[in-house]
């Protein structure tokens, strides 16, 4: 399997992200009482195709070493974005996974989708990435391709609120 194209893999699990990187950092708060339907819908890919991704992926869950190819768009405008799982939890307070991405994909970097239990029992959603573009189109679309990265963490949000408001 190829490896990730960028340093620093792992890097949205904790801690600071890597300094000279495009940083996205979205945060939202989800209904009470969702973690394990929250939990479930991002480990489980529920949550991407909910938002309108076509995801392919080697596993069912996110975990360690699954590949997964984020499609976007239709026909000659779709956009295959190959990534790798590089780290995965799921306990009672945290569950999510953070995956890095392969040649092929547009940008280098890594993004993480973590839901999380606080000890007053809130349930938050946090997206957090470091990126840079990796091909011509990326590096012209400049703020827009920035504007669309936090978008995408906005939407992502809005879908698993969604989400843990259905049965």
């Amino acid at each position: 399997m190829p490896e990730p194209t960028y340093p620093d893999v792992g890097a949205t699990r904790a801690g600071p992200l890597p300094p000279g990187w495009r940083h996205v950092r979205h945060r939202l708060r989800l209904p009470d009482g969702c973690f394990p339907a929250a939990s479930d819908a991002v480990l489980g890919w529920r949550l991407h195709r909910a938002a309108g991704i076509r995801i392919e992926a080697d596993a069912p869950r996110a975990a360690p070493g699954v590949r997964v190819v984020s499609n976007l768009g239709v026909g000659p405008l779709r956009l295959a974005a190959p990534c790798v799982v590089v780290w995965a939890e799921d306990d009672d307070r945290r569950a999510g996974f953070g995956y890095g991405t392969l040649p092929g994909h547009p940008a280098r970097g890594e993004e993480a989708f973590v839901v999380t239990r606080d000890d007053a029992g809130a349930v938050w959603f946090e997206v957090r990435a470091f990126s840079r573009p990796d091909r011509w189109s990326m590096r012209a679309a400049g703020p827009v391709g920035r504007a669309f990265q936090h978008g995408y963490a906005w939407w992502l949000g809005r879908t698993l609120r969604r989400l843990c408001a259905r049965p």
